[in-house]
């Protein structure tokens, strides 16, 4: 090789030398001067984590400060994914460290195995991110989990708040449960700063009131080595708890309701009322409110459940089982129900507001009404004796002359068939019966999709296809009772803040007036309380000995099954001259109203004097 082509190369080799030299001068710069925070990031956080510190959730008192519910401390275990081979390995070993957990009770340690990696899969294997995973672990399981520290990398172990019920099953469905943020609420508040993990109100209050309630999480930043084991705290921002409700409820008279409510479905149960279809069961509620403000003092839903369960894990199977038994559902709002007699002042209100009759209008009852049988010989009675006797040929006899158009124009002012506007998620409408309403139902038989008489004659009763929910029927009466203001029924008095400020006051809020007069309302009012007393009101065994006046209508509604069951209902305000209190309770497939359903709204009556005195 000659030496021109030996300095041509080599001047070549010096070019490629410098270059490499200079691209790695360059690279070296960008990474030192522009990228040098995003490393300096990633470096710290090999060997930092925040582990958020969550805030306690407001606490829940009734309308004397009795605590519904609270929150207390637990230990709670977190995995974060440390980019290592074996994560598997650990997530296993951690699962084997839990079995016999209150928290999995039943479980292996193969199925605890596929929750957490569930947990962690929904979080997509986020390096250094915690993933909660275990919640409500026993201090034994703390001291096995330190022991096997080794073992678990990326494990960590923390303190949080969860949710308290001091007194077990009162009011349940109402206040509701919390559990951890799904996907479909992660997506819908992606803005509002939740993030997997965070718990959210599913059902009742704790979902209606979930940013009230939601407190805001604090930090702590943690210095961890090599296998993610806590070496010293750098840092930390104390949580923030959430707003507190005062409720409208005296937990007292809830505690009695429920109770009452339960005895009653059992006494149905026993007495042989209750024959329950497969798949079905006896379910009831009992609302009762103050007349004049539209507060919910009460509201019980049978059967019902502690909320609990739902501070552990709970399996799809659990859950199914507790809520296969109708549990979950608050049947106050959730539910309706064909309301029988005690329809029979809105037809009262019907007849003499569409001058079909006056209040000495008299028929005599002979136990029948053309094709209909009435359920005893009254003799001769006006309106307010058909309410005291519950007699369904005088209602049959007007109703055929009047028509549905009347019933259902009533029905609306008093607001049946339509939501309250109660503070509550999932409340059902309800429904008229109407000409419309059956044309549509049985548009496929040209004979039933007519409006015939006997329709007009079961509607007069409170059968046809009539529904309505315990608290219409509870407002409905605090309505007859106050001499036709709707009051909007509500539950939250006031949220205070941690710091004791009232963040908002709730107030008595009149919907409207209803478009009944006067002489009419006083005319049912009167008959409601002739129906408590001796010797033929059908409520006045009911109220035998009390010592307050009391107004009430009796309910015993066909549920047109094979086997006969009927819905057991009774409805009453008092005291009778200056009404405080209405009360509705209902039993599906209870039997009897004044049987039934009467004893359950004696002993809700009873406590609120008792307390009043």
């Amino acid at each position: 090789m000659d030496r021109k082509s030996m300095e041509k190369k080599m001047r070549i080799f010096t070019v490629l030398v410098i270059g490499a030299f200079l691209v790695l001068i360059v690279r070296l710069a960008f990474l030192q001067l522009i990228e040098a925070e995003e490393y300096q990031t990633k470096a710290r956080l090999n060997h930092q984590r925040l582990i958020t510190i969550t805030a306690p959730r407001g606490e829940i008192v009734d309308r004397n400060g009795i605590r519904v519910v609270g929150n207390k401390p637990v230990y709670t275990i977190s995995v974060a994914y440390l980019g290592l081979k074996d994560t598997s390995k650990v997530v296993g070993r951690l699962a084997q460290l839990l079995v016999g957990e209150d928290i999995y009770e039943g479980w292996s340690a193969g199925r605890i195995k596929e929750d957490i990696d569930k947990k962690m899969q929904a979080q997509s294997l986020k390096l250094y991110e915690p993933v909660k995973v275990s919640v409500g672990v026993s201090y034994e399981a703390i001291t096995r989990l330190e022991e096997n520290r080794l073992d678990l990398p990326g494990v960590f172990i923390d303190i949080q708040p969860i949710r308290d019920y001091p007194l077990k099953d009162l009011l349940a469905q109402t206040v509701g449960f919390v559990r951890e943020i799904d996907q479909r609420q992660l997506e819908k508040n992606k803005d509002n700063g939740y993030e997997p993990g965070d718990n959210f109100g599913q059902t009742g209050l704790e979902s209606q009131y979930e940013y009230f309630l939601r407190g805001q999480d604090g930090g702590r930043v943690v210095e961890v080595d090599a296998l993610g084991r806590p070496v010293r705290y750098l840092g930390v921002k104390s949580p923030v708890a959430g707003n507190k409700l005062v409720l409208t409820i005296d937990s007292r008279l809830q505690r009695v309701a429920q109770d009452a409510l339960a005895q009653g479905a059992q006494m149905a149960k026993d007495l042989g009322y209750a024959k329950v279809p497969a798949g079905k069961s006896v379910t009831g509620a009992a609302v009762a409110l103050d007349v004049q403000t539209g507060e919910v003092l009460a509201m019980a839903s049978f059967p019902s459940y502690d909320p609990t369960i739902f501070t552990r894990t709970l399996s799809a199977e659990d859950y199914n089982e507790v809520s296969s038994q109708g549990a979950l559902k608050n049947h106050a709002v959730e539910d309706v129900y064909i309301p029988g007699s005690t329809f029979k002042m809105v037809t009262s209100a019907a007849l003499l507001e569409g001058k079909i009759i006056t209040p000495l209008t008299k028929i005599f009852c002979t136990g029948f009404y053309k094709y209909k049988k009435d359920w005893k010989v009254h003799g001769e009675v006006d309106l307010r004796k058909a309410l005291m006797y519950s007699c369904d040929v005088f209602f049959y006899h007007f109703g055929a002359i009047m028509g549905p158009d009347l019933m259902v124009k009533y029905a609306k002012e008093f607001g049946l068939g339509e939501k309250t506007g109660i503070d509550l998620p999932g409340e059902e409408n309800g429904q008229i019966a109407s000409p419309e309403r059956k044309k549509e139902v049985w548009k496929s038989n040209a004979w039933e999709s007519q409006w015939h008489e006997y329709d007009s004659m079961d509607m007069a009763i409170g059968q046809q296809d009539n529904k309505f929910t315990a608290l219409q029927l509870a407002n409905y009466i605090a309505m007859i009772a106050n001499g036709g203001k709707a009051m909007q029924p509500y539950l939250v008095q006031k949220i205070v803040s941690p710091d004791g400020k009232v963040v908002q006051q709730f107030s008595p809020n009149m919907i409207r007036e209803v478009n009944v007069s006067h002489e009419t309302l006083e005319v049912i009012r009167e008959g409601m309380h002739m129906v408590t007393l001796p010797p033929s009101g059908t409520a006045s065994g009911v109220f035998a000995g009390a010592s307050y006046q009391t107004a009430a209508k009796t309910g015993t509604a066909e549920v047109g099954d094979k086997a006969g069951n009927t819905n057991a209902l009774f409805v009453a305000f008092a005291p009778f001259d200056k009404p405080k209190i209405a009360v509705s309770v209902v039993l599906g497939y209870g039997g009897k109203g004044s049987g039934i359903s009467g004893p359950v709204a004696r002993q809700i009556l009873d406590e609120f004097f008792k307390e009043q005195k």
